[in-house]
């Protein structure tokens, strides 16, 4: 990463309202995935390994107790020292992603045409520094194993086209391609079915292709200036042309498949990369490739909101997610949380931001 980034050591009261931030909702998020680092157990999407001072005080955290904010942040500080990260190219860039709620079939209807596909048995993961098997390019993070082989797996346009039909794979089934591409950009959703069913869709792998935004292809093209994307704006040109939001979204060779679970707690969030719930507002997706799941992040930033000005957004964030657009040193993607209002916020947010890493004490 040092060819990547500058790394310089700060003093907590360099933080902007360090003092003021809710460090103890901060600390609830931080113990979410201290339990599974303190155990050992894999995360979902696999990342860097975590450095055993980390791990280390996951273990004394999840034996301290702590009340109240003060208590947390004397925790914080005792055991982390900040560093900003600077990036060599560009500034630390920070985006927003929600869990979207969806009307959805169990079965294929004239208005639920569209399915939603769950992992293949054939689709295989590679770790990042994995040597790819002979054939298969480096760029690509997954693959085809048939009989011994290895190839590349379909791409969005073959799988629409029914590469993978008939193998039963259909788990849901979605009124419209926007919906299914806007929650597989989210990673997850929240589903309600016709028959007043709930349901959760959680993130179980993709075809390995490279992540493509079409959000900044639009942009580039003219027809929606980036000052004015938004997830509204989006899924209107879209839903306003088939055919022509079809082919834009073919542009994204990347494509996701999901695990329908039970919505056992409507009030928890949705599984992250860390294999943990996800905390609103607290929960941070990071590349996974540099940053280790469970490490607090602070972040200064100040989004647009729906209510008109920008507001600053400055608090401590916890490490628990990551995404396929999400690469770089000081690339952060910021939950938001469930439903409508949480998308609408989260499409607002593109914006430069401080990236500072608590990093573990003695590591």
């Amino acid at each position: 990463m040092a060819e990547q980034a500058d790394l310089r050591p700060l003093a907590f009261s360099e933080l902007s309202i360090w003092g003021q931030d809710d460090a103890g909702a901060a600390f609830r998020a931080f113990l979410e995935t201290c339990k599974p680092l303190a155990e050992g157990a894999a995360a979902q999407r696999l990342g860097v390994k975590p450095p055993e001072a980390l791990v280390a005080i996951c273990r004394k955290s999840l034996a301290e107790p702590i009340s109240d904010s003060r208590a947390a942040r004397a925790f914080f500080e005792a055991h982390f020292q900040p560093f900003e990260i600077r990036p060599r190219i560009g500034n630390g860039f920070l985006t927003a992603y929600f869990e979207p709620e969806i009307v959805a079939s169990r079965e294929r209807m004239a208005e639920f045409p569209v399915p939603v596909l769950r992992r293949p048995p054939d689709l295989v993961t590679f770790a990042q520094d994995e040597p790819r098997p002979p054939g298969i390019d480096q760029i690509y993070s997954a693959a085809r194993l048939r009989e011994g082989l290895f190839s590349a797996f379909p791409d969005r346009a073959a799988i629409r086209a029914g590469a993978l039909a008939g193998q039963g794979l259909e788990i849901a089934w979605l009124r419209d391609e926007a919906e299914l591409f806007i929650i597989q950009v989210q990673g997850s959703a929240r589903l309600t079915f016709t028959d007043g069913t709930r349901a959760r869709l959680t993130y179980a792998g993709r075809n390995g292709h490279p992540y493509t935004s079409i959000g900044r292809i639009l942009a580039e093209q003219g027809e929606i200036p980036l000052p004015e994307m938004s997830l509204e704006r989006l899924m209107g040109w879209l839903r306003a042309d088939a055919a022509r939001g079809r082919a834009l979204m073919e542009r994204n060779r990347s494509y996701i498949f999901f695990a329908l679970e039970p919505m056992l707690d409507p009030a928890r969030g949705p599984i992250g990369g860390a294999g943990v719930p996800l905390t609103t507002g607290r929960s941070l997706a990071v590349d996974r490739t540099l940053w280790p799941y469970g490490l607090p992040v602070w972040i200064e930033v100040s989004p647009l909101t729906p209510e008109g000005p920008r507001r600053p957004l400055d608090r401590l964030m916890i490490a628990q997610d990551t995404g396929s657009a999400i690469l770089g040193p000081a690339r952060g993607d910021f939950f938001m949380g469930s439903g409508a209002e949480a998308g609408q916020r989260a499409g607002l947010v593109r914006d430069s931001m401080r990236f500072v890493v608590f990093w573990p004490r003695g590591a």
